[in-house]
């Protein structure tokens, strides 16, 4: 679980729960209305830009930045090192055997064993890996789409609520109250689109730019394994993929 999501959204929500008791009641912020023209509109309007497919599995998608946590590029140099030590004293047989959690490695590995050339294992592996972006970046768009609309819809549902505002004129005790509700439209957008759907995109891109990162090892690792490389080298050559506080971390072993 990512607990950052998480604490980040609960503290969120808890400050503006927060702010509105202090200043008075909670209940006068809940208008069922303009939740439907804020929450619907934006759901309509994202199903109007995207495939029923994506706007079905947004819910998956968004779980990913919740629950779905990658393992550290440190610890990917360090199996794939590991890896190279065996095919190198033992040959690359040897790595059939070996248990691998991750997927992509595992297919790669077994490209090596299989005694496929260097060209063929980093054209198919480097294809997965520009295919898995592309749809990385349709769940990004989906929820950054999401964040554009909550706001534009919260408007629309301020300028109906001031039409309905502005025709029951004579009745002076009625404005503030119609006005109250009016900008509660406004208030949802703003809060959907800064608080959930944007976070999540953004999410989402750290996420999908994490994975990039680990397949990119991974394909560079395999490539050196299947050439014979020395492990020492090729961890040398790893590490130039980490930034310089990472890769002086690796080092110490920390």
């Amino acid at each position: 679980m990512d607990l950052g999501t998480v604490v980040g959204l609960v503290l969120g929500m808890v400050l503006l729960t927060g702010s509105i008791l202090v200043g008075g009641q909670i209940g006068i912020f809940i208008n069922i209305p303009s939740l439907l023209i804020t929450v619907g509109g934006t759901i309509a309007a994202t199903f109007i830009r995207f495939s029923l497919a994506d706007v079905l599995g947004s819910v998956n998608v968004a779980m990913k930045a919740f629950f779905y946590k990658l393992k550290p590029p440190e610890e990917v140099i360090q199996e794939i090192v590991t890896l190279a030590n065996i095919a190198r004293r033992e040959g690359l047989l040897k790595l059939e055997k070996q248990p691998i959690e991750d997927p992509f490695l595992k297919k790669a590995i077994m490209f090596c064993v299989d005694g496929h050339e260097a060209d063929f294992i980093e054209e198919v592996l480097s294809k997965e890996l520009q295919l898995t972006s592309q749809r990385h970046e349709t769940g990004i768009n989906l929820f950054k789409s999401m964040g554009d609309a909550a706001p534009a819809f919260g408007m629309i549902g301020t300028l109906i609520g001031l039409v309905q505002m502005l025709t029951s004129m004579e009745d002076p005790k009625s404005i503030g109250p119609a006005m109250a509700v009016a900008l509660l439209t406004t208030l949802y957008g703003a809060v959907l689109a800064n608080l959930v759907f944007l976070p999540i995109a953004d999410k989402l891109s750290l996420r999908s730019e994490e994975e990039q990162l680990n397949k990119k090892l991974i394909i560079e690792g395999v490539l050196g394994i299947q050439k014979g490389l020395n492990p020492r080298v090729l961890e040398e050559v790893l590490q130039t993929f980490l930034p310089p506080k990472k890769r002086k971390a690796a080092e110490a072993g920390e």
